[in-house]
């Protein structure tokens, strides 16, 4: 058995019984081959529940502090993320968004499954954010397929994307999935920033559609930096 198999038969009732996750258009996500998961990000825990609601493993870009961390609680952090499939690369550096574009790429040319979260960070007041074009450029590079999700009441249940999470009634998780997207009208154009800019918001609007989240046109950061 897996790591991955593992964790989501240790974990997977866990989750299921804290959270009480509803997925809904999981049909949508195609058997086999690449596929680039691209949705909008609330909080922490979203990284923990989008792999074990999903058949297939998700492997995603993720800060490479989450496996660095000390002590008991640092090594468990290590061992789920790296074991769900999670690949730590360094963000904050100069060529940190050249490393993860490329660490995707490699994932999806090896026909396996690929999250993503457009926006670049977490929301920080609950908004859906304009979304990056390294989206585009995965999928114009490889031809992979996109599935837009949404993440829906994790931000209730882990309000500022710290601490434990909250437990209570009336405090459940949906993961909706939309139809799969794909632009192969744009072959060979993956340096055109009107077209990637085109396919990044095509994208960011199926994902607003599906969240029901206002849409605000000014990336994520920025907004953080002003706050």
């Amino acid at each position: 058995m897996s790591r991955f198999a593992l964790i989501k038969a240790v974990l997977g009732p866990i989750m299921r019984l804290m959270f009480r996750p509803r997925v809904e258009g999981a049909e949508h996500i195609p058997g086999d081959g690449p596929v680039i998961l691209a949705g909008n990000h609330l909080t922490f825990i979203d990284s923990m529940i989008l792999p074990l609601v999903c058949d297939r493993q998700v492997f995603f870009i993720g800060k490479d502090e989450y496996v660095t961390g000390k002590g008991i609680k640092g090594r468990l952090m290590a061992w789920f993320f790296t074991g769900v499939g999670m690949i730590p690369v360094d963000r904050d550096g100069g060529r940190g968004g050249v490393a993860a574009l490329m660490t995707g790429r490699r994932v999806l040319e090896q026909g396996n499954m690929f999250g993503i979260y457009p926006e670049g960070t977490r929301s920080p007041d609950g908004r859906l954010y304009r979304g990056r074009t390294g989206i585009a450029r995965l999928t114009l590079m490889t031809g992979a397929p996109v599935v837009p999700f949404a993440m829906i009441g994790t931000d209730k249940i882990q309000p500022g994307g710290a601490g434990l999470p909250r437990i209570g009634r009336g405090l459940r998780v949906t993961v909706r999935f939309g139809e799969a997207m794909e632009f192969s009208r744009y072959d060979g154009m993956d340096r055109d920033r009107y077209v990637l800019r085109a396919v990044t918001d095509s994208v960011m609007a199926e994902v607003m559609r599906l969240s029901g989240q206002e849409y605000v046109d000014m990336y994520a950061t920025k907004a953080k930096q002003a706050a």
